[in-house]
């Protein structure tokens, strides 16, 4: 089995709520969080599946349609293969907030379905995410918690706290 990297996208890859940005709708609105594109390719050299998943309620509210999601997913890819980096593939949730559907964080449906496409070992995988929602979606499914970034308001129960996505990665890359 493999070890999977699930990690959140807006604000654990790229920025949001910063000067230059609210909400990533459109590819021009995508920037990369400094240290990312390094760290996914740690993670990379390391083995391990790298995944993205991330809620998109815009699309369930109409703000974007799937193909605008799909142009700034291509973006970050582009970005990221900069650096020597990918993602092994992305699983989001397009439905409204508070939806109740499975497959928005905080529950843990992406990362399952991910694990089983890839044959993920999900005890030995982690989570790596901004917010309370990654955490709980990421403890729901078995995974080590990985609580990253400036945006946090608790520690959200999380296995770990670290700065950023490169600290984390020199820290597991160096175990």
């Amino acid at each position: 089995m493999t070890i999977g990297m699930f990690l959140d996208r807006d604000g654990v890859i790229n920025e949001v709520l910063s000067h230059r940005v609210k909400f990533v709708n459109k590819p021009k609105d995508f920037y990369l969080l400094e240290g990312v594109g390094e760290a996914i390719k740690l993670f990379n050299e390391e083995g391990f599946k790298v995944f993205v998943v991330t809620n998109q309620g815009g699309i369930g509210l109409g703000f974007m349609e799937e193909i605008a999601l799909q142009n700034v997913h291509k973006k970050m890819q582009d970005d990221l293969a900069v650096y020597g980096a990918k993602i092994d593939d992305i699983a989001y949730c397009p439905h409204k907030p508070h939806a109740m559907c499975a497959c928005r964080k905080p529950k843990p449906q992406m990362i399952l379905d991910l694990a089983i496409k890839y044959d993920i070992d999900l005890a030995n995988s982690f989570m790596v995410g901004d917010r309370e929602p990654d955490i709980e979606a990421g403890k729901e499914a078995g995974v080590q918690t990985i609580l990253v970034g400036d945006r946090k308001k608790t520690h959200a129960n999380a296995d770990m706290i670290f700065p950023d996505l490169i600290s984390f990665a020199h820290w597991i890359c160096k175990k």
